[in-house]
């Protein structure tokens, strides 16, 4: 099993390439179901979950064509008559339930496991369901699958969310394309991963607007045609790297970055006396004179402080001057990066969904152990501030959300590199 060692102490400087956003491909590539002509996307990040998603896929018929080392994906479904998602596949990844949606709009019928083998009540599939079942879908679970069926097609409706879910967003706007009538989304999601799929639905030749608000329209057309559209930039990777010169010093300028994809993670660093500028390119990242300054964060959804960020700004405000107070109120049990953190000499206290960050002058360098995708990543940002070498395990986590992180901080200076165990 991999391993990344860090050694700290090395300032940074250069230019880092922001990929593009894994959840927006994830959707944009089952998006593609739901026309009979190929859809190609371009800044497609390469990493293992986009991966999955081809396996998923090609399972139901879809042609795909990887093209300049994959970061552009040809995708024609002109074949794809299998309405069958698999559990084998489906256990893999979350995202894969996003192919409920298009199969039923093209196929008026569709069977796809529960991740993990999750009961509906266990996880927001419920949103997905009652959402379907407005629009004319019968939907029942059994023995761990969702079987589905629309005779006739789906129909427009009003569907309100009681909590403003990003899966099930896009799930019935894709869903919507092909409805009869208009389906009108109330509580929608805003992030930008729902406005990218807008625009590339809207280019497939979908009738949407409202995206980016709480409400959103759909009038549903015939038939969807082919497209190009490009991935947007991934918010998530470029919050990671914003980070990294403030653990390390130095100046990074983040290529294809922009504030309106982290503006409250953004304020946040600012506040902690961190100096941004957008450039021509991107955006240009240092760490003013000195630690950076204690702030308190609560994750909430978009535009609020994304919880996908909350693990590396943890890491962050261990070194910070003064006492932070961290509230993390999208999932549970989502500070389990902080022992490893206090393995490495932070002084950090949990209390249920909050975590007080007492700053300590330096991290000294640990090994470690990943338990995700994003606490694998806080760990290597914290080994960049520590005194040593840290050595993080379990990276095979990072491959789902990071394309190639010791090439893209090794090329700015960080000492690091990936052995394999």
């Amino acid at each position: 099993m991999d391993s990344i060692i860090v050694k700290g102490g090395t300032p940074l400087g250069g230019k880092i390439q922001i990929a593009g956003a894994k959840n927006a491909a994830l959707t944009l590539m089952p998006a593609t179901l739901l026309s009979e002509e190929p859809v190609t996307l371009t800044n497609v990040p390469r990493l293992s979950d986009i991966r999955t998603m081809t396996e998923l896929l090609q399972s139901l018929g879809v042609e795909v064509s990887a093209l300049k080392g994959g970061n552009v994906q040809v995708l024609s479904a002109h074949a794809a008559e299998e309405t069958t998602a698999d559990y084998e596949i489906v256990r893999k990844m979350r995202a894969s339930n996003l192919v409920l949606g298009p199969l039923l709009a093209r196929h008026h019928k569709a069977v796809v496991s529960l991740p993990g083998g999750c009961a509906i009540g266990a996880r927001p599939m419920d949103l997905h369901v009652s959402a379907l079942e407005a629009m004319g879908a019968t939907i029942e679970l059994k023995d761990g699958y969702l079987h589905a069926a629309a005779k006739g097609g789906l129909k427009g409706a009003k569907v309100h969310f009681s909590i403003a879910s990003v899966g099930a967003t896009e799930n019935v706007m894709m869903a919507a394309t092909l409805a009869k009538g208009t389906t009108v989304i109330e509580n929608a999601a805003r992030e930008p991963e729902i406005v990218d799929l807008a625009k590339c639905l809207r280019s497939m030749g979908a009738q949407i607007d409202g995206e980016g608000t709480s409400t959103i329209t759909i009038d549903g057309v015939d038939r969807l045609g082919s497209a190009s559209h490009a991935v947007v930039t991934d918010r998530i990777e470029l919050g990671t790297y914003m980070l990294a010169p403030v653990f390390a010093g130095g100046e990074v300028e983040c290529l294809g970055g922009r504030l309106d994809l982290v503006g409250a993670f953004a304020d946040k660093l600012h506040d902690a006396g961190v100096d941004l500028s957008e450039t021509p390119d991107g955006l240009k990242v240092s760490r003013r004179n000195g630690r950076a300054q204690a702030v308190d964060v609560t994750t909430e959804v978009f535009p609020g402080f994304p919880t996908d960020l909350q693990a590396q700004m943890m890491a962050m405000l261990c070194t910070a001057e003064g006492t932070s107070v961290l509230e993390e109120k999208i999932f549970e049990n989502r500070f389990m990066h902080a022992p490893e953190l206090v393995r490495m000499g932070a002084n950090i206290d949990v209390q249920g969904g909050t975590a007080t960050v007492h700053g300590v002058d330096r991290l000294k360098g640990a090994p470690v152990m990943a338990t995700d995708l994003r606490a694998s990543v806080s760990l290597i940002l914290a080994g960049l501030a520590a005194e040593g070498e840290t050595i993080v395990n379990r990276v095979y986590h990072l491959d789902r959300g990071y394309e190639h992180v010791e090439e893209k901080l090794g090329a700015v200076g960080a000492k690091i590199e990936r052995v394999s165990g």
